[in-house]
């Protein structure tokens, strides 16, 4: 077999060394080439050189490489491309091919690198690292033009064998270099007697370091520090715990905040967390926790079970006496109020109370037993009775006052404003009769007088005096006086019927009735617990109070149906006779100074007295509504008021009563009877009461009752002044079937329009009649004392002259009214 192969190569060589005689192009070459390869006669693949003129099978390639590879045991791909001659396409082809059949190379950043290579570098740079005691693997990788965590992954299987060093945070250091820190970092660790951050402790050796290596030194990181440093305790040269990687708490300091814990814990059989963190410990609920775990967690401290038997013997002991308690008070002052609810939450005592509803914690801290509180409430509602009594009384007493004074009152600027337009009027007769005579002029004054006391005759009783009403008069100036006091004191007493009991007014009585919460209150200003006791007793309180007055809601709804009932009745007769008088008014509409006169005659008259009647038992009924207790023997009918007090309780009736009413109110001092009567309407309307029309036959009942009493009154008449405007509305009774209610100002007016309903002597003496008695009214208004004993003859004189025609005047109505 050796024989044929040798034989062969001579062949082949023989074969090579003959010259042929015929010439091939390279053109021809090529040509032929592709027609072998199409014959697969050539059935491996050809590479092109990058001159072209050269075929190079793969595996030629991937010995040109390797020898280059052995060469120098690191190679670009760029320069084995340019050194072979191939394009970079099929070198970095190849190279990957050998580097996955190759162990011993690697392919990194466009370079192949051989072991050898690195086992090189590896001895230079144990070399240099014997001379400087430590380098910097970011110096030598870019002296090497490799990347730092490369260079670190080829010399770290090196280290201890080719490298006689230690690599740390990026640094390479000799075994005697780190023998010298390690001794430094137990040194300065073994020092430390409190717990510390050990980056400080690192910070101080780089730069003691530093000092000692000068600017050529290295800079030392903390995490060679810290590899050192966890030697040392897992070796157990240094002693104490590591917490967080960087917290160091030495075991001497350990030992003396056990001893501390331990100490106060047992004396006192609690502690604060606030202590614990004076002494460094970092999480006090957890160490507490694990090293008593019988104790208990609260907010602010631990606390031994001991101390819960105490306060439960406390708590127990108040709740059996019905008192109560501050656990505050029997707890050490660093307890807070949380932790003070957290320990009664323990007790059993307590559970058992709460439980059972003996007790109650209020304010967090402080346990009431229910007989406590239902003790303080009985003496609480004992106190609202009182008070409620004491408001109705109050009520009732400044009402009266209110009303009785402001009704005196009433009546005298009533009169005086009466009077006042008499004047008014007098003075502008006097200016109109002075441009004819003189002595006419002071006729017509003293006639506006008389007839202004004419007027006073008429709506005063027959026997009244000059003297009762100047008492009068001197009287309403002191009542006036005590109405604003009055009428403050009854509106705050209504206000505080709605606000009772206010949270301030039961705090005040609770520490009235429980001293101890007073000196409780000096001890701790804030006082926490009254709060929530005032919160508990509020609603109770509320509760009783509404079922009282509910109570006396139910008392008053039957007073609330009689006093309606009433109303309605009174109200009916005088509207009825409002709309009698009213039609009257019709014949005088062409005079409108009359006309105004007698509107505002029956609006201060009939109306006044039907709207004040209306107002106040419309607001008796409002307080019977809200159930304020009224006295049902008030007769409020008999009751005049003056505009302010209309103003004052229509205000006091609320709502839109309250609108309609001031409207009223509004209409009463007007001059139009027709607005009034509006107003009234839409009054009685929002009231719920009904205004009964007038149709004829109860206008022709009530004119034929009106004409028999008018005729009964004249015939007993024996006053003949009084009896001049009785005998005028009679008359007009009689002639315009007209119930007419006349002033004093009005008669004059009055007297002439009947001027053709009767006969001349008729007229004559009504005409007579009505001069005699202005003159004597006039004479009583003029009379003075330096003139008395003349005028008293005069107007002696006028009277009898009165009373000697007063049959005949009487004779006018009586004898037509019997015929």
């Amino acid at each position: 077999m050796d024989d044929e192969l040798l034989e062969l190569q001579k062949q082949f060589e023989f074969a090579q060394q003959a010259k042929s005689s015929i010439r091939l192009s390279e053109r021809n070459v090529v040509e032929l080439v592709r027609k072998l390869q199409e014959l697969q006669i050539i059935d491996f693949e050809l590479l092109h050189t990058v001159s072209g003129k050269e075929y190079i099978t793969p595996d030629e390639l991937r010995l040109e490489m390797l020898a280059e590879i052995k060469k120098s045991g690191r190679v670009s791909l760029i320069d084995l491309a340019d050194t072979i001659g191939v394009d970079l396409y099929y070198v970095e082809k190849q190279a990957r091919l050998i580097v996955a059949d190759e162990l011993g190379l690697m392919l990194i950043q466009g370079e192949i690198i051989a072991q050898s290579y690195w086992d090189s570098v590896a001895e230079e740079i144990n070399e240099r690292l014997q001379e400087c005691s430590q380098i910097a693997l970011a110096e030598l990788a870019a002296q090497l033009h490799v990347g730092s965590e490369l260079l670190a992954t080829v010399l770290e299987p090196r280290l201890g064998t080719i490298v006689k060093g230690r690599m740390e945070g990026g640094q390479l250091y000799t075994p005697v270099y780190v023998t010298r820190v390690n001794a430094m970092v137990r040194g300065a660790t073994r020092g430390i007697t409190v717990p510390t951050n050990l980056s400080t402790v690192w910070s101080s050796l780089q730069q003691l370091l530093l000092e000692m290596n000068g600017t050529s030194g290295v800079t030392v990181e903390g995490p060679f520090f810290q590899s050192l440093f966890s030697g040392l305790v897992k070796g157990g040269e240094i002693l104490g715990s590591l917490r967080a990687g960087v917290h160091w708490t030495p075991a001497v300091f350990a030992h003396a905040q056990k001893e501390s814990v331990d100490s106060f814990f047992s004396q006192n059989s609690f502690i604060s967390y606030e202590v614990l963190q004076k002494l460094a410990v970092p999480q006090p609920k957890q160490y507490l926790q694990s090293r008593y775990p019988e104790g208990i967690l609260l907010d602010t401290v631990f606390v031994h079970p001991s101390m819960i038997e105490m306060l439960d013997a406390a708590t127990e002991d108040a709740v059996e006496h019905a008192s109560w308690i501050d656990s505050l008070s029997v707890l050490p002052a660093s307890f807070g109020s949380q932790d003070a609810f957290k320990l009664l939450s323990h007790c059993p005592s307590v559970q058992r109370a709460l439980k059972s509803s003996k007790a109650v914690i209020l304010g967090e801290s402080c346990v009431f037993s229910n007989a406590f509180i239902k003790n303080v409430f009985d003496q609480l509602e004992k106190e609202m009775e009182s008070l409620f009594h004491s408001s109705l009384a109050v009520q009732g007493l400044c009402g009266d006052l209110l009303l009785v004074g402001e009704a005196k009152v009433g009546i005298d600027s009533t009169r005086r404003g009466e009077l006042n337009e008499t004047g008014n009027e007098s003075k502008h007769a006097v200016e109109k009769g002075s441009k004819k005579k003189k002595g006419k002029a002071t006729g017509n004054t003293k006639t506006g007088a008389a007839e202004s006391d004419l007027d006073n005759q008429e709506n005063l009783p027959t026997k009244s005096k000059k003297n009762q009403r100047k008492s009068k008069d001197s009287g309403s100036s002191q009542v006036s006086e005590g109405n604003s006091g009055a009428r403050k004191d009854l509106d705050r007493m209504q206000e505080d019927n709605y606000n009772v009991p206010s949270e301030e007014w039961i705090m005040q009585k609770i520490l009235m009735l429980v001293p101890e919460f007073e000196e409780q209150r000096v001890l701790d200003d804030s006082c926490a617990f009254l709060t929530p006791l005032v919160s508990t007793l509020r609603p109770m309180l509320l509760s009783s109070w509404k079922e009282r007055k509910k109570t006396l809601f139910m008392e008053n709804a039957e007073k609330m149906k009689r006093l309606l009932d009433n109303l309605q009745k009174k109200l009916d007769e005088a509207f009825l006779n409002l709309q009698l008088h009213e039609k009257a008014l019709d014949l005088f509409e062409d005079d409108q100074s009359t006309s105004v006169i007698l509107h505002r005659h029956l609006l201060r008259t009939t109306a006044s007295s039907m709207v004040d009647m209306l107002i106040l038992n419309l607001e008796m009924h409002t307080k019977l509504k809200n159930g304020i207790e009224v006295d049902e023997s008030q007769n409020p009918d008999s009751k005049l008021l003056s505009s302010g007090d209309r103003v004052s309780l229509a205000k006091s009736l609320g709502g839109s009563l309250s609108v309609r009413a001031l409207a009223v109110v509004d209409a009463l001092e007007g001059k139009r009877v027709e607005t009034f009567m509006t107003a009234l309407r839409a009054l009685a309307e929002e009231s719920g009461i009904l205004l009964k029309k007038l149709d004829k036959k109860l206008e022709r009942t009530l004119l034929h009752s009106y004409r028999k009493d008018l005729t009964s009154h004249v015939s007993s008449e024996t006053d003949p002044v009084a009896v001049l405007p009785k005998v005028v509305s009679l008359l007009y009774l009689q002639m315009h079937n007209k119930a007419l209610q006349a002033p004093g100002r009005a008669i004059s007016a009055a007297v002439s329009r009947l001027k053709d309903k009767l006969e001349d002597s008729a007229h004559k003496i009504l005409m007579d009649y009505h001069s005699a008695t202005v003159t004597l009214l006039a004479l009583q208004a003029a009379a003075t004392d330096d003139e008395q004993d003349c005028t008293a003859d005069r107007i002696m004189t006028k009277k009898e002259f009165l009373v000697s025609l007063m049959p005949e005047l009487k004779s006018l109505v009586l004898g037509t009214t019997r015929s």
